[in-house]
C-alpha cells in the first residue's frame, strides 16, 4: 500500500503561508495609474501649445499638464515602495512554503537533493521567485503605455498611428526571441550556481580532512571548476539582454523618424496642428517603448525559472496520515506483511510476515547495503512501502494520525539534529511535554548526565556554548529519543559513537525504563546483537533469518557479517571488538539466560560454536527462518 509519491499542487503544498495577491495588485494599480498619466500628458501639452500659438488662455491645460506630471511622479514613487514590499512578502512566503514542503516530505525522497542545492533554492532562487509577481505587474502595466499611446495617436492622426503600428511587430519579435533564449540560459545558470554551492558546502564539511591530507589546492580547483561555465552562461545572458536592447535601440529611432516624417507631411498639408505634431511625436516614443520591456521580461523569466525550482521542494511527496488511534496499553507488537520497497527499479527490501513481539529488544543485522535503515524507516513510517503494510499493535501505520504516530514511535539516529536553545530544551523538544525531572532522567539513561553536569550552566547551557564531541552529541540525541519514546523506539545506528562501556550502560538503563516498549536497534557490533532478545538478519534486502544471537552464531554467514569470515582478530569481528576471542561469543550477564556478547568483566569461559553439530535453520538453504517461534512472540 503506497500513500506517498503524489506530487502536491502548488497551492496544496505543506502548511506554509499563502502569498497575498493584494501587494501585487497594488503594484499593478500604481503602475497602470502612472502609465495612464504618462499617456494623457502629451494631449495636454499639445493643447497648451496650440492655445499659446493661437493667442488663447492655456492656464487650464497648463494646470492639467502639471497635475498629470505630479501624479505620474507620485505614482512612480508608490510603485517603487509597493514593489519592495511585494517582493519581500512573496520571497518570505515562497521560502517558507518550500521549507515546509522539504520538512514535511518523505525523508528518503529528499536524499537526492544536496545541501548546496537546497540552500540555493531557499535563498537565491526564492529571492528571484519573490521578485516575479512585482515584475509581472510592472510588465503588464508597461504594456498599457504603448497600447494607450497608440490609441491616443489614432485620435491625434490616424496616418501617423498606422505608420507606428506597422513597425511594432518587429519589436514584438525581438522580445519574443529574447524571452525564449533567456529562459534556457537562466535555467542553466541556476543549475550551475547550485552545483558550486554544493561543492563549497562539501568542502566546508570536510575541512579538517582536507587540511590533514594537504589537498587544499586540489579541493579549491574542484570547487571552482564550474566557474568558467557559470561565467559563460552569465555572459550569454548579458549578451542576449544587450542584443535585445540594441535591436530595439535601432528600431525605435527608425520608427520615431518615420512617424515624425509622416507627421511633418500631415502638418504641411494642414491636417495636423503644431501641438498635434508634438503630441504625435511623444506618442510615437511611448508606443515604441515596448522595447524597454526587455528588462522586466528578463526579471519575469528569471522569476519563473526560480519558482519552478522552489516548487520542486513544495511538491516533494508527503506522508498521508489517517485518523485512527492505537489501542490503549498496547505492548508495541510490530508486524510487516508482504512489505516491498523499490528504489530506482531495484528491490531494496522484502519482508514477509515478519513479527516482532511487544516489549522485545530486536537487533537488525546485516552487511552494508543489506537494507537495515530501509527496514527501520518502514517500521517507524518515515517512508511507506511500495507494497504491503506495517502494523503496530494491529493498526496499520498509514491509518494512524500524525499525532498518534509520532507520540508512540520515537527514533534515535547516528547523527541527530538537536536544533537551537539549551541542552534541556533540545532533549525536551518533541511530542510530549516533559518536566525537568524527566529531562534529567533521560540524560541519565543516555549516559549524558556526567558531561552535562560539567557544562557551564548544566542542562541550561546553550548548545552553541557547549563544545560537544561526536559521542556526546549522539548521547543527547539518545536522551531526546528516550524521553519521548512510546511503545516503539527505533535506534538507527544511534550508539555508533559510544564506547562499549557507555553503550552497555545505555542498554541497561533502557531495560530498567518504566516505559519498556519495543526496541528496534540497527546493530553493527556483536555485543549489541548479543544483548538483544531477537536478531533480524538481513541479506541483500531480504530477511534471511530471525532468531537469537546465540542460535544465529552457528551460521558462518552470520558470523561473517561481524568479522569477514569469522576468524580470530578479523577487523570488525568479535575478537576485534574486544568481546570474546576467536570470533566467538562470550557468555556473560545477559538477559534471561541468553548468551551475551560484550558483557563487561565476565569470567565465563569462551564457548566455541564454530564446530557445533546443533542444527540451525537458515532461510538461504531451507526457506525456514531461524527460531520461528521466537519470531512470532516467544521470548528466548
Amino acid at each position: 500500500m503506497r500513500s506517498t509519491g503524489r506530487a502536491r499542487a502548488a497551492g496544496d503544498a505543506a502548511d506554509g503561508p499563502r502569498p497575498s495577491r493584494a501587494a501585487e495588485l497594488f503594484v499593478l494599480l500604481c503602475s497602470v495609474g502612472a502609465a495612464l498619466a504618462a499617456v494623457a500628458q502629451p494631449l495636454a501639452l499639445g493643447a497648451t501649445l496650440d492655445l499659446l500659438l493661437a493667442g488663447g488662455a492655456p492656464a487650464r491645460w497648463l494646470l492639467l499638464s502639471a497635475a498629470l506630471l505630479l501624479g505620474e511622479l507620485l505614482l512612480d514613487s508608490l510603485t517603487a515602495l509597493s514593489t519592495g514590499r511585494c517582493t519581500a512578502g512573496w520571497t518570505a512566503a515562497v521560502r517558507l512554503r518550500a521549507l515546509a514542503g522539504l520538512l514535511g516530505c518523505v525523508p528518503d525522497r529528499a536524499r537526492d537533493l544536496t545541501p548546496g542545492d537546497v540552500g540555493t533554492r531557499l535563498t537565491l532562487n526564492a529571492a528571484d521567485a519573490g521578485a516575479g509577481p512585482a515584475a509581472r505587474a510592472a510588465l503588464a502595466a508597461s504594456l498599457v503605455t504603448p497600447v494607450g499611446a497608440l490609441v491616443a495617436l489614432a485620435l491625434v492622426d490616424v496616418w501617423v498611428a498606422l505608420c507606428v503600428l506597422a513597425g511594432l511587430p518587429a519589436l514584438g519579435l525581438v522580445l519574443r526571441a529574447f524571452a525564449r533564449d533567456t529562459g534556457a540560459s537562466v535555467a542553466a545558470y541556476q543549475r550551475v550556481q547550485s552545483e558550486v554551492a554544493t561543492r563549497l558546502l562539501e568542502t566546508m564539511d570536510g575541512a579538517a580532512t582536507i587540511a590533514a591530507a594537504g589537498t587544499a589546492a586540489r579541493e579549491r580547483a574542484r570547487v571552482l571548476a564550474p566557474l568558467p561555465e557559470l561565467a559563460a552562461l552569465g555572459r550569454r545572458m548579458w549578451a542576449l539582454h544587450g542584443r535585445a536592447l540594441g535591436r530595439s535601440g535601432v528600431l525605435v529611432p527608425l520608427l520615431v523618424l518615420a512617424a515624425t516624417g509622416v507627421g511633418g507631411l500631415r502638418l504641411a498639408s494642414g491636417a495636423l496642428s503644431v501641438g498635434g505634431l508634438l503630441a504625435a511625436a511623444r506618442y510615437t516614443q511611448l508606443a515604441a517603448g515596448v522595447g524597454g520591456a526587455a528588462s522586466l521580461l528578463g526579471a519575469l523569466v528569471r522569476g519563473r525559472q526560480a519558482r519552478a525550482r522552489t516548487l520542486a521542494l513544495e511538491r516533494l511527496p508527503a506522508l498521508v496520515h489517517g485518523t485512527r488511534e492505537l489501542p490503549p496499553d498496547g505492548p508495541g507488537a510490530l508486524e510487516l506483511r508482504g512489505v516491498r520497497v523499490v528504489r530506482d527499479g531495484r528491490e531494496v527490501l522484502r519482508a514477509d510476515a515478519l513479527r516482532i513481539p511487544g516489549g522485545a529488544t530486536v537487533a537488525v543485522v546485516g552487511r552494508g547495503g543489506a537494507g537495515k535503515s530501509v527496514l527501520v524507516a518502514v517500521a517507524g513510517r518515515l517512508t511507506d512501502p511500495d507494497e504491503g503494510e506495517v502494523l503496530l499493535d494491529g493498526v496499520p501505520l498509514g491509518a494512524l494520525s500524525r499525532e498518534a504516530l509520532r507520540a508512540e514511535v520515537a527514533f534515535a539516529f547516528e547523527r541527530p539534529v538537536l536544533g537551537e536553545g539549551t541542552v534541556a530544551e533540545a532533549v525536551a523538544a518533541g511530542p510530549r511535554s516533559l518536566s525537568p525531572g524527566q529531562v534529567r532522567a533521560a540524560l541519565t539513561a543516555a549516559g549524558a548526565d556526567g558531561f552535562v553536569r560539567r557544562l557551564p550552566h548544566g542542562d541550561g547551557t546553550p548548545l552553541a556554548a557547549a563544545p560537544l564531541s561526536g559521542g556526546e552529541h549522539q548521547r543527547l540525541g539518545l536522551a531526546r529519543a528516550f524521553a519521548h519514546a512510546g511503545r516503539l523506539l527505533i535506534m538507527d545506528d544511534a550508539t555508533s559513537s559510544l564506547d562499549t562501556a557507555t553503550e552497555h550502560e545505555v542498554d541497561r538503563a533502557l531495560r530498567g525504563s518504566p516505559r519498556p516498549g519495543t526496541r528496534l536497534v540497527v546493530a553493527h557490533r556483536p555485543s549489541v546483537a548479543g544483548r538483544a532478545d531477537l536478531v533480524v538478519w538481513l541479506e541483500d534486502g531480504r530477511v534471511r533469518a530471525v532468531g537469537t544471537h546465540r542460535e544465529l552464531w552457528r551460521v558462518p554467514g552470520y558470523r561473517a557479517v561481524f568479522g569477514g569470515d569469522g576468524t580470530p582478530g578479523t577487523r570488525g569481528g568479535a575478537g576485534a571488538d574486544g568481546h570474546g576471542g576467536g570470533g566467538t561469543p562470550a557468555f556473560g550477564a545477559g538477559n534471561a539466560g541468553v548468551p551475551t556478547l560484550g558483557s563487561e568483566n565476565t569470567r565465563a569461559p569462551v564457548h566455541d560454536t564454530e564446530n557445533t553439530r546443533t542444527p540451525v535453520h537458515d532461510t538461504e538453504n531451507t526457506g525456514t527462518p531461524v527460531s520461528r517461534s521466537a519470531a512470532e512472540g516467544a521470548r528466548p
